[in-house]
């Protein structure tokens, strides 16, 4: 896997995504199909037109200042049980509001508790969701995951519970950091390794970045595309993290650009 992912990086940084490589069968029937669901443990099943689509097949969250309200770099102590906030979670019940980093909380914007806990009701189908953070230092990732798996989406259920451990069958497939492989340009790292890892072609991704410490919406879309359509991922940009607005927009704007694809009114 580590080879095939340096492989992914090569091609991204010669900009030649128009690689077999990165081609994949995806789906071009009815849009999206449902998300088959054991009704074993805390999870919800799915219901198919529970909203009106077509949904993007992976959502792809930046974390500071965006998914959440903090910059892991600013913080300097790793999350843990004992120092959480409790309060209400969208009237979904009492549970996890905010983790505490030294003197500092975070807490998930409004528009990202909205849309986990959307996507815990499963009313995007088969959509998956996963993190893409070009955090500082190895700290700021440690911090980072810490409040993951602390804060919740529901009473008893994580961002981490949902994301890993449903999304993803327990596998950490979140890209967070620029460390080696990764760096602090998503559209040559992150983004293709997500390609790799997932097989979600880019233009089935939506993206949400603050972009207030670079243009990463801007870079994704030019570099991050697939040949057969020509385009990226679609994407908003969060400069006061995401709201309710934000997500309704990146919504309808993937429907959009998914039904003029397919000349679907």
């Amino acid at each position: 896997r580590r080879q095939t992912i340096l492989t992914a990086i090569a091609v991204a940084a010669s900009n030649s995504f128009h690689s077999s490589a990165f081609l994949v069968p995806h789906k071009t029937a009815q849009f999206s199909t449902q998300l088959k669901l054991s009704s074993d443990g805390p999870f919800p099943e799915s219901k198919m037109g529970a909203g009106h689509g077509p949904f993007p097949e992976l959502c792809v969250f930046d974390l500071d200042a965006c998914f959440w309200d903090q910059e892991m770099y600013t913080l300097s102590r790793i999350c843990d049980s004992s120092n959480v906030v409790k309060g209400d979670l969208n009237g979904r019940g009492e549970g996890v509001v905010g983790v505490m980093s030294g003197r500092s909380k975070i807490s998930l914007h409004k528009g990202s508790l909205i849309a986990l806990q959307n996507h815990y009701d499963n009313k995007f189908d088969d959509m998956k969701v996963c993190f893409a953070s070009s955090a500082d230092t190895p700290l700021a990732e440690k911090i980072g995951r810490s409040a993951l798996k602390l804060l919740e989406v529901v009473p008893g259920v994580t961002v981490w519970d949902l994301v890993v451990g449903r999304d993803w069958n327990g596998e950490d497939i979140n890209q967070i950091g620029r460390q080696p492989p990764l760096s602090s340009n998503k559209a040559r790292t992150h983004f293709p390794i997500l390609r790799e890892l997932t097989k979600v072609p880019y233009d089935r991704m939506l993206f949400f970045d603050d972009c207030q410490w670079g243009d990463h919406c801007g870079m994704v879309e030019a570099s991050c595309k697939e040949p057969e359509s020509g385009r990226g991922p679609t994407t908003v940009r969060t400069p006061y993290g995401l709201g309710r607005e934000e997500w309704a927009e990146g919504l309808s704007k993937y429907a959009k650009a998914i039904k003029k694809e397919m000349n679907v009114e």
